[in-house]
């Protein structure tokens, strides 16, 4: 019998943009998922997880609100984990952090656990020594130093960087699961692992 991914890293997009990837390893096989443009991003993220099973999902996306509106703090834009590693605020997402939050509701009552991530902190977390900005992202490059790390990675190059930024956040739960994974922010504002 063939085992089910334990975990899964998603690059969560715009709903109909066709840019959320999630990204597993099965049976020692990475495999590499994408929704297509003009469908919903939610459902297709629905019926994979279902077809997955995993106990955890590692999404790129905000999962919580900054403590001010729980009277927590006095930020009402950024939670200090976003101060932290320098990511847009989740007032500034509104509706991506809005499905995130419920997504991340429906899956809990499924027994699912989903954590915050961040691959542009994980990439500067690696490799210190190199500055990565999403928008001259070169994938061949970042493929290569994560082939450095990952074994068994398939040898072609994901095709764009949400596959890539899916394989990110996998790596993240990958850290997690080992102990090594980094916790910015406060548990009771919710944070970002890395």
């Amino acid at each position: 019998m063939k085992s089910q991914p334990t975990f899964i890293g998603v690059d969560y997009g715009s709903k109909l943009a066709g840019t959320t990837a999630i990204c597993f390893n099965k049976d020692d096989q990475f495999h590499f998922y994408q929704s297509e443009k003009k469908k919903d991003a939610d459902a297709f993220l629905e019926k994979v997880v279902a077809e997955l099973e995993p106990t955890y999902i590692f999404l790129d996306a905000p999962l919580s609100l900054p403590g001010a509106f729980f009277d927590q703090s006095e930020d009402f834009f950024y939670r200090k984990g976003d101060r932290a590693v320098r990511a847009m605020s989740p007032m500034f997402l509104g509706g991506l952090t809005a499905r995130a939050m419920r997504m991340k509701s429906i899956f809990l009552k499924k027994g699912i656990e989903t954590i915050e991530v961040y691959p542009s902190q994980l990439l500067k977390v690696l490799f210190p020594e190199k500055v990565f900005k999403k928008k001259d992202y070169k994938i061949e490059e970042i493929y290569d130093l994560m082939n450095n790390l990952i074994p068994n990675l398939p040898k072609s190059v994901p095709p764009n960087s949400h596959q890539l930024d899916a394989l990110l956040c996998w790596h993240s739960g990958f850290r997690y699961f080992k102990k090594e994974a980094i916790f910015y922010g406060e548990k009771k504002e919710g944070g970002i692992w890395v």
